[in-house]
């Protein structure tokens, strides 16, 4: 799902990024969002959107406490309004660096009286990106300080180079999810989940080809997909799989002639059309008890092989 341009959106080096390795990948993330900006092969191939803003200044912000849009972008909790934008607070925020190791690094955001006039609840969060063979990991550890439930969503927005830099076009690039995906889709309208669903557009149930005419409508949205994981790649080729076992739907967008694929693992979902009424009771939230915490969390393989696709 779209995003507006991040201040970080230039195509080169992120000031303040911290870097962190294994022996098959390497990764910066800016304390701005805590946002992945830059992920590498070892042979220094970049698998990562630049950020280039002549397209979209994102490159894979964190969604939190919201994913897409309230109705009139306004939060309203026990009879009082708050403006919330787009996707909410956190990747507008500069983190605080609480743990840095050769190969991971944790970023923190708690809440202040910034936080407050947009989200009114205490919370911790914690965003640790771990390198493992050819594995990153990022895990968000959302935490309840206060005394009742906490309500929030949690997304990632990685946007992934389309074609990646293994050889094959763009329109050799494939989707394939784990399982077969035959529930309907849904589209944002005006940033608000659509009323009314489409047809999966999967080939034989499993395979997304991925087109620029695809997107003119915006980002699929699989409100209830069976897989847990899917891989992006030309058959035969290196590739990536992206995995997301706890988080219960999927966006994928791009923009129309823009060289990057975003895919997106959530917790919830945009506010549907003609929603109203309290944010507790929005649907697709988590629901945090008072000293507790929930993780989200997605991963990032690189594949030597991509397997062979079928479609």
């Amino acid at each position: 799902m779209s995003v507006e341009p991040a201040s970080q959106a230039t195509a080169g080096k992120v000031e303040g990024a911290v870097a962190i390795a294994s022996d098959h990948l390497s990764a910066e993330v800016a304390p701005l969002g805590a946002e992945l900006v830059r992920l590498r092969d070892a042979q220094g191939r970049e698998l990562l959107w630049n950020g280039d803003a002549a397209f979209w200044g994102g490159r894979a912000p964190l969604l939190f406490p919201i994913i897409g849009r309230l109705p009139g972008d306004e939060l309203v909790h026990e009879g009082r309004t708050y403006k919330m934008l787009q996707h909410g607070l956190a990747r507008r925020r500069v983190f605080t660096l609480v743990d840095k190791g050769p190969s991971s690094v944790t970023f923190g955001l708690d809440a202040d009286a910034q936080t407050r006039e947009q989200y009114p609840f205490d919370f911790a969060l914690r965003v640790t990106y771990a390198l493992a063979e050819a594995t990153l990991t990022i895990t968000a550890t959302v935490s309840n300080p206060g005394t009742a439930p906490l309500p929030a969503s949690f997304g990632f927005h990685p946007a992934f180079l389309w074609p990646l830099p293994y050889g094959g076009t763009r329109a050799q690039h494939r989707l394939v999810f784990e399982k077969a995906e035959v529930a309907p889709i849904h589209r944002p309208v005006g940033g608000l989940l659509s009323a009314a669903a489409e047809p999966s557009p999967l080939v034989h149930g499993d395979v997304l080809e991925p087109t620029d005419a695809m997107f003119e409508r915006d980002a699929l949205i699989f409100t209830e997909p069976r897989s847990r994981h899917v891989r992006f790649g030309v058959s035969g080729l290196p590739g990536l799989e992206v995995a997301f076992p706890g988080m219960p739907q999927l966006g994928i967008w791009s923009k129309p002639g823009a060289p990057f694929l975003c895919i997106e693992p959530w917790y919830g979902y945009a506010s549907p059309e003609g929603a109203s009424g309290d944010f507790a009771g929005k649907p697709g939230l988590a629901h945090i008890p008072p000293g507790g915490a929930q993780d989200f969390a997605m991963s990032v393989r690189w594949l030597p092989d991509v397997g062979r696709i079928e479609a």
